[in-house]
């Protein structure tokens, strides 16, 4: 082994004797929160950082980690910014000044975490996303756990889905479905398994498929196709707020808002509190979500108490992922007695339940596949009711029944 090999591998054991040194004296274990504190994405950041906050003073203000004499957790706090080498960068950092990390959790966006992860697996940190790419945890690493259902999956279950609270609200199965979005690139991977199979299996056929380039300058012509199309739902997958504004607010001046034609966006950007500060809230109404997490009827008092210290309007999807990852963080230290970060990443390996954090979860189970896929990871289906998103979908965990409008 050469000079350089052998102090880095002195270095990483020497930072796990430290980790769980610290530990058995009762003192603190690090966790790291990268997620982006800058830049476009900024707020969902924002929205992360306050709730893994509250997670963190939670578990400590209740007696921290018992199993190793009442070790308090210490978020530490990096920016992952706006670009995957931002990103990288950061982690780079985040690895080099801290080497008694114990795990973390981030990036929010999915080429960010793609970029991050790269160095967190080099350093055998155990790392909780809730991106969606599938690219995440096709890599063959053992450390990386993904707690969403990935993106493939999320397209192959809501056309079944949509279907479904369709037909039960009305009698009739649609049978004629819209597209509009943009040509990222994550739209075209959720679109690809519905234009392979999805429509011909759902028994639906495709009157209009508008894709664009993001900005979205206007959406007159579009709009004026989906009402010529006379859809039964639109599948609206635009990616950021102004779109989804400008979107919603063109449906609603041709008449074909929420409340009239059933719109499906897809993704967290749609849930942020900003939106219903920036369109009248009737174009939001009937609205509905598709996406990873979003709280229900067992998280009313984990909400209030969210809302009652950060004076957000809701407790939504990027806020309970963070809360989450802190507590499953928090749990498999617990359970393995150790902050050394080979012994936290082998625990999320190996835990399977379906208590504490896993209540965090619409299915209610902690289980990671070999890939780190979270095991029954099912998406969740909001819907703007009355001003405000609630979870329609799954129907065990659900605080309201789904609303599905009448076509236009």
């Amino acid at each position: 082994m050469s000079r350089i090999g052998r102090r880095s591998a002195l270095g990483m054991a020497g930072a796990a004797a430290l980790a769980g040194k610290t530990g058995a004296q009762g003192a603190e274990v690090k966790i790291a929160m990268l997620v982006p504190l800058s830049g476009v994405n900024a707020r969902n950041g924002q929205l992360e950082q306050m709730a893994a906050r509250m997670a963190v003073e939670e578990v400590n203000a209740a007696g921290g980690i018992k199993s190793m004499g009442g070790a308090k957790l210490k978020l530490l706090e990096f920016d992952a910014g706006d670009s995957p080498e931002k990103a990288k960068d950061a982690a780079q950092r985040m690895i080099a000044s801290e080497p008694d990390l114990a795990g973390g959790f981030g990036c929010w966006h999915s080429g960010l975490t793609l970029a991050a992860t790269e160095v967190t697996e080099r350093a055998e940190l155990p790392w909780l996303t809730l991106s969606y790419s599938d690219l995440i945890t096709n890599r063959g690493f053992k450390n990386v756990f993904q707690s969403s259902p990935p993106a493939d999956q999320q397209a192959k279950e809501v056309l079944p889905i949509i279907m479904e609270l369709a037909t039960k609200a009305t009698g009739k199965k649609p049978a004629k479905a819209a597209i509009v979005g943009d040509n990222n690139p994550a739209v075209a991977s959720f679109l690809k398994p519905m234009r392979d199979y999805g429509f011909k299996d759902a028994g639906l056929t495709l009157v209009a498929d508008e894709i664009f380039t993001a900005p979205l300058a206007d959406a007159t012509t579009i709009v004026q196709k989906l009402r010529s199309a006379k859809p039964d739902f639109l599948l609206a997958l635009s990616t950021n707020v102004g779109d989804d504004k400008l979107l919603v607010e063109k449906l609603a001046e041709f008449g074909l808002s929420g409340k009239k034609l059933p719109v499906i966006g897809n993704g967290g950007h749609w849930l942020v509190p900003e939106i219903v500060k920036l369109t009248a809230p009737e174009n939001l109404e009937g609205l509905l979500i598709s996406l990873a997490n979003w709280p229900g009827k067992a998280h009313a008092a984990l909400e209030k108490r969210f809302t009652d210290r950060t004076k957000e309007p809701w407790f939504g999807h990027d806020s309970i992922f963070a809360y989450a990852h802190v507590m499953i963080l928090k749990e498999a230290i617990e359970r393995g007695a150790s902050a050394d970060r080979r012994k936290v990443a082998a625990t999320l390996r190996s835990i399977d339940i379906t208590d504490g954090p896993a209540l965090l979860f619409p299915d209610g189970r902690l289980a990671y596949d070999e890939k780190g896929r979270r095991k029954g990871a099912k998406i969740s289906i909001v819907q703007y009711q009355n001003g405000k998103p609630v979870l329609v979908y799954p129907e065990a965990a659900a605080s309201a029944k789904p609303v599905w409008p009448k076509t236009a």
